[in-house]
């Protein structure tokens, strides 16, 4: 946390407990509709496709933690964001015709 706190940021910056509460919503909010949209895809009812923005996804969310605070990595971490990002996108578009609550729960 040392090398974090010693980063420049901008005032905007919600503090480290802050944002922790924020990540608990938003892993939750991750949970239950990855867990439901992979769940259809076994079940036959949402194509394998559909569910490859959410596998990207969900791999960059994990693999943020360590760019950033292992590897110390900010460009990395910012490539890491727009692949989230971009799959925020790619994963509502591609679910809203089989389920527009988990479309509209991305943003």
């Amino acid at each position: 946390m040392q090398w974090y706190q010693g980063l420049a940021k901008p005032s905007w910056t919600p503090s480290p407990s802050t944002i922790g509460q924020i990540w608990n919503v938003l892993y939750a909010i991750i949970f239950v509709t990855f867990g439901y949209v992979f769940v259809e895809a076994f079940q036959g009812r949402v194509r394998w496709k559909q569910t490859l923005p959410f596998a990207i996804n969900l791999i960059a969310n994990l693999i943020f933690f360590p760019v950033m605070f292992s590897i110390r990595s900010l460009p990395l971490a910012a490539v890491d964001i727009l692949i989230v990002w971009s799959t925020i996108v790619w994963s509502a578009v591609a679910i809203w015709p089989f389920s527009r609550w988990v479309a509209i729960a991305q943003f």
